[in-house]
């Protein structure tokens, strides 16, 4: 190697990675600027490297997400519908529910409360009976007259039905006398012990209850005009009608004018009846137990 001439050995283009100074005092410009170019390509080599990686490392990640896409796909589920929670076990340690095979008690039958006194128990008078100052039975209004309550059975009858009364053990007798367009009719209610003793005395009287008159209703079925008498029985409780016209007129064979009233009558009293039986039953059955 020879040392003629004024300039260093040249020496193979490498990257100048020292930082100390030539020996020289001139540079070797022309090393210098192979030097550089060599550097920036090296730079630019290893970032198109990490790029390619780091695009690598995307596609991979996509190319999982669509795999995982797909088999959620062709499952039939939304990723919404996956299970996020465990499921609860088919079979569980609580107790099933057991019920009783002893049929419940048929409710109370209204009817036994008013077919014996000791079960119809329930206050009883001429206002419980009959409420109020009239009596309206669809389109027909009846003015309510005079009331009145006795234990003397037979002092509130005619002919025999006050010995039928006391026979059978009547205990009071209420009656209520009621009037529209001058036909009135007393209603009288006789109270027995039990259901048998009502239908033997409504059975075997002349059901001849005494009219009531006063509080403004004048007398009738009296002193020889024909009147209607009718008389049934339901429960421990007789009932009998006697219709009248306040004029004196009789009263005649298909006479609607004076059946009609006596007909609502006893329909009104037999339906005062019944519900008292129902009110009765439905206390009974709303009590508590003991």
């Amino acid at each position: 190697m020879s040392f003629g001439g004024s300039q260093w050995p040249q020496e193979p283009r490498q990257p100048y990675e020292s930082y100390g100074e030539p020996p020289s005092s001139t540079p070797d410009w022309a090393a210098l600027a192979d030097a550089s170019a060599a550097r920036a390509r090296r730079r630019r080599w290893l970032l198109i490297g990490a790029g390619g990686v780091a695009t690598a490392a995307v596609a991979a990640i996509v190319a999982t997400a669509v795999v995982f896409t797909n088999d959620a796909s062709s499952s039939g589920k939304n990723a919404s519908d996956l299970p996020t929670a465990p499921e609860l076990p088919n079979e569980t340690t609580q107790p099933e529910p057991s019920f009783s095979t002893v049929a419940p008690p048929p409710p109370p039958n209204p009817k036994d409360f008013i077919s014996s006194a000791k079960k119809d128990t329930a206050p009883l008078s001429a206002d419980t009976l009959f409420p109020g100052k009239k009596l309206t039975m669809g389109d027909r209004v009846y003015a309510k007259g005079p009331t009145a309550r006795t234990t003397n059975c037979a002092s509130a009858t005619q002919a025999s039905l006050g010995t039928a009364l006391r026979s059978h053990g009547c205990d009071q007798v209420i009656r209520a006398t009621y009037t529209k367009d001058g036909v009135a009719v007393t209603i009288g209610v006789a109270v027995f012990p039990t259901e048998a003793q009502a239908q033997a005395a409504a059975k075997q009287s002349a059901r001849s209850i005494a009219p009531l008159s006063g509080s403004g209703v004048a007398a009738f079925c009296k002193g020889g005009p024909v009147c209607r008498f009718v008389g049934n029985s339901y429960g421990r409780y007789a009932y009998f009608t006697a219709t009248g016209y306040v004029s004196g007129k009789s009263v005649t064979k298909g006479d609607s004018k004076a059946f009609q009233p006596g007909d609502d009558l006893a329909e009104f009293t037999f339906r005062q009846i019944v519900r008292r039986g129902e009110m009765q039953a439905s206390a009974a059955a709303t009590a508590p137990a003991g």
